[in-house]
């Protein structure tokens, strides 16, 4: 069948493969335990934890394949022509929260939905991103980030494409109650569906580059010396995370909606996190110093 879902489902459960072997390589220590299930409605998935390793506190990364006849709340009001059709997503997400304080949190995702109304596609697209969140920003590593996104959108309209992609991440990852964004961005993109096999073509270069990006940073940051100061720093910043994964985020909004399983939707939280009423760091410290990160900029433009 032309642009059938089947080889985009291979793609996706490959990269999550290969994702895992990669980052119980680099952490060394624990490995990935899976959870295997069924969704009542349709569909299921295979959601991956790591816990407690050397490098990851927790890593995980989930597959999924869900299915419907009735587009959840969050979706169809804004499809109102696909109410009334039958819906697939596949997708693969994940969010890794390393030890160190110096390592960055992370997130990807990469997906592919179409809808069906009487044996006939009705709409399909496919959507992704990676975006990086660190809370000891390197310039280096952010300048590495950028310049490996910026290469894989190279085939696909250049330097257009990479700004479109990562403009549209800083809005999309805005904690607009907190003026900031998440981190210092990356690539998003949603209801990409100008032609099928360039569009795949897209997704696979997204989800292949995430390892590109991640990894070298992994390396210079994991053994970084820190002491509590940092890691209660680390802490606080993670409460940034859940607050936008539980206010705007729309793949959890959607999960959750559509009768998704809590615990594979909810993995991307950290496993410690703490708030803290009012806290302002000291003018001057390694901590103030990530405000100016996150915020809208251009990381490459001369030092690329």
């Amino acid at each position: 069948m032309e642009n059938s879902i089947d080889p985009v489902r291979a793609y996706l459960t490959d990269l999550q493969d290969r994702i895992c072997a990669a980052i119980e390589a680099a952490d060394g220590s624990a490995r990935f335990a899976e959870d295997n299930w069924q969704r009542p409605e349709g569909g299921g998935g295979r959601t991956r934890v790591l816990r407690d390793g050397a490098v990851f506190e927790q890593a995980g990364i989930g597959f999924s394949d869900v299915s419907g006849t009735r587009l959840p709340p969050s979706a169809s009001a804004a499809r109102p022509e696909l109410a009334g059709a039958a819906w697939r997503a596949v997708g693969v997400s994940l969010v890794f929260h390393p030890r160190n304080p110096y390592l960055p949190t992370t997130h990807a995702n990469v997906r592919h939905f179409r809808a069906e109304r009487d044996g006939e596609t009705v709409a399909w697209w496919f959507g992704g991103g990676f975006d990086l969140t660190p809370f000891y920003p390197f310039d280096e590593d952010v300048r590495l980030w950028h310049r490996t996104a910026r290469d894989l959108c190279e085939p696909f309209g250049g330097a257009e494409r990479y700004a479109a992609h990562k403009r549209w991440c800083d809005e999309y990852f805005f904690l607009k109650h907190r003026n900031e964004t998440r981190g210092v961005g990356g690539l998003f993109f949603d209801d990409l569906h100008d032609d099928f096999e360039r569009d795949f073509a897209y997704l696979r270069a997204v989800g292949d580059g995430f390892l590109d990006a991640y990894l070298p940073i992994v390396e210079r940051r994991k053994d970084t010396p820190h002491g509590e100061r940092e890691r209660e720093f680390q802490l606080y910043r993670r409460g940034r995370y859940v607050e936008f994964n539980l206010v705007y985020d729309r793949g959890t909004l959607f999960g959750l909606q559509s009768g998704g399983r809590a615990e594979s939707i909810l993995m991307s939280l950290p496993p410690r996190v703490r708030w803290e009423y009012g806290f302002q760091p000291e003018a001057g410290s390694a901590e103030a110093r990530l405000a100016d990160y996150l915020r809208p900029r251009d990381w490459l433009g001369e030092a690329a």
